[in-house]
């Protein structure tokens, strides 16, 4: 274990082996940071956080706050971040509002400099957020989604896995996996993540459903409950019944797709 003499370590934080904290971190009473991490300078954790394993903490990044809520009455709640989660420069990240409630964030998590993840957020596994990406209370970001910089997600709002957003856009209706939102606009969709399917390991004729699934959403001119009926009906269980159920389980509506310049590229393959 390193600690650095100016690093302040309450009594009752609790260190696994082989941490190294940088000077001047503060960890609070009631935190638990996981073997082999790394707390950068000015990095502040507070009481009810836990660190998995190999996470690295950089400089002046803030975590398990009090929640920006006005209905917030300073009851116990938690952050819980998974293993081998990188958390840069600024990261701010606030513990749940309600009595025993948790923000989360699952293994192999990258935030970049100065993203935010409101009260009660839930991400996934191996979601990133660039610099700058701002998630209100209780936002949801399915596994290996990628928001691009400055990137909005208004509260309650649910990212779907291996979605992309665009650098700059503003959702506040619910984002379908393996879609992309447009970049510097908002709700808008502008074609399937096809990169970021291939990089995932979908096979071709998951993506092909994929494909057909997304057609039948957007393109068929049905309505969206008439789209998942015929998704159910006309494609086999899989990834695109995926879909299905994202949109089945919305309560905000999901965002809606434009024919854009670059809209046959992206879907391609």
């Amino acid at each position: 274990m390193n600690i650095h003499p100016t690093a302040v370590i309450e009594t009752g934080a609790e260190l696994g082996a082989d941490v190294r904290v940088e000077p001047l971190a503060w960890i609070q009473a009631g935190a638990s940071v996981g073997a082999g991490c790394v707390v950068g300078a000015h990095a502040v954790i507070y009481r009810g956080t836990t660190l998995g394993p190999r996470c690295r903490v950089h400089a002046h990044a803030v975590l398990g706050d009090v929640p920006q809520d006005l209905s917030f009455q300073g009851d116990e709640s938690f952050v819980r971040i998974g293993a081998d989660c990188v958390l840069r420069e600024g990261v701010t990240i606030h513990r749940g509002t309600k009595p025993g409630t948790a923000t989360v964030l699952g293994d192999g998590c990258f935030l970049m400099a100065n993203s935010h993840v409101g009260h009660n957020g839930l991400l996934g596994q191996r979601v990133i957020l660039a610099n700058g990406v701002l998630l209100g209370g209780y936002a949801e970001v399915g596994a290996g989604a990628f928001l691009s910089g400055n990137c909005l997600v208004h509260q309650f709002t649910r990212i779907g896995r291996l979605a992309i957003l665009g650098g700059g856009c503003a959702v506040n209706k619910d984002v379908p996996p393996f879609c992309m939102a447009l970049a510097l606009a908002g709700n808008t969709i502008l074609g399937l993540n096809v990169v970021g399917l291939r990089r995932a390991g979908l096979k071709p004729e998951e993506r092909l459903q994929i494909k057909r699934g997304f057609a039948l959403l957007y393109r068929s001119g049905l309505n969206v409950s008439q789209a998942v009926a015929r998704i159910r009906q006309e494609l086999p269980e899989g990834p695109a019944w995926e879909l299905c159920a994202f949109i089945e389980q919305s309560h905000r509506g999901i965002c809606a797709f434009t024919r854009g310049q670059d809209d046959a590229s992206a879907e391609a393959g």
